[in-house]
């Protein structure tokens, strides 16, 4: 009878003993995670906390890319992000550089907090990331001499328009030859070579793209060029900054500097600054239509 009372005794202790192991793992386990729940911020947050916001960019001329001379993150996009940023208290703005087509993948991934690139926005895109307000808007431009008698579009159809092989920019002014838009259309090898022939005279004008041609030119002052204004780009893109779907603080707290730097003049400068101009500022009420 005592061995009996033993053996009750011992499977007694024994269940008590795990009962007690189980609630203290029920307790620690809610206690961690309560704690980890008040640790996670929003992006915005961490990085005001951090004072660095991690940007995704694939490097790209004249976007959002570093510079080789300086080391520093630079271009019109970085430069934009970078006011942005200063605005917010972010004291630093940091580049990891990913392949365009991964851009919005790692983006999701959490590896950056936001994608600045020159990217259009498309509704395929928005059904992976959140884009603030429109930035700017960049297409074709028309690339003319200093000198010449070009001021419209309509002036073309007197002119030979060089294009590059390859783009669809080149498509657009072959649309334009067979639609008596204009007299001749010549085909280049690069962007180069199109530039040359028209600062040379082999050429009275060429097709190509509106933001890497503003670069190019306030890079390059052996080109006696300008690009053609006014002028409307038939394939222009609508060019803003992506977050993660649920990062509205972020996209919020962006988009207000960006319309505070619409207003006062610093987007307008600072795409003048890149060879950019007037037809590709985007007004505070355009610009809201980003993310609809």
């Amino acid at each position: 009878m005592k061995k009996l009372w033993n053996k009750l005794l011992i499977s007694m202790l024994v269940v008590m003993s795990c009962i007690v192991l189980l609630a203290g793992c029920g307790a620690s386990g809610a206690s961690s995670g309560a704690s980890d729940s008040s640790k996670a911020k929003d992006t915005l947050a961490a990085a005001k906390e951090k004072g660095v916001l991690t940007v995704a960019s694939s490097n790209d001329a004249p976007f959002a890319f570093m510079d080789a001379k300086t080391n520093e993150f630079t271009g019109i996009d970085a430069e934009i992000i970078g006011e942005v940023a200063k605005r917010l208290g972010i004291n630093k703005v940091e580049m990891k550089q990913i392949p365009f087509e991964n851009l919005l993948i790692e983006l999701n991934n959490n590896s950056v907090d936001m994608v600045t690139d020159g990217m259009y926005v498309k509704d395929e895109r928005k059904k992976l990331a959140k884009f603030t307000n429109i930035w700017y808007k960049e297409g074709e431009a028309i690339v003319i001499p200093k000198n010449s008698k070009i001021t419209s579009k309509d002036d073309l159809k007197d002119v030979v328009l060089g294009g590059q092989k390859g783009t669809a920019f080149l498509e657009t002014a072959q649309k334009w030859q067979q639609s008596g838009l204009v007299k001749e259309v010549k085909v280049f090898g690069s962007q180069s070579e199109l530039m040359l022939a028209v600062n040379t005279g082999k050429i009275d004008a060429c097709i190509t793209d509106g933001a890497v041609a503003g670069y190019t030119l306030s890079q390059d002052s052996s080109l006696s060029l300008k690009i053609l204004s006014p002028y409307k780009a038939e394939s222009a893109g609508m060019i803003a900054a992506a977050v993660r779907k649920n990062d509205t603080a972020l996209a919020d707290a962006v988009n207000e500097k960006i319309d505070e730097m619409k207003k006062d003049g610093t987007i307008l400068k600072l795409l003048k600054k890149y060879g950019m101009n007037d037809d590709n500022f985007v007004s505070v009420e355009e610009g809201k239509t980003s993310d609809k």
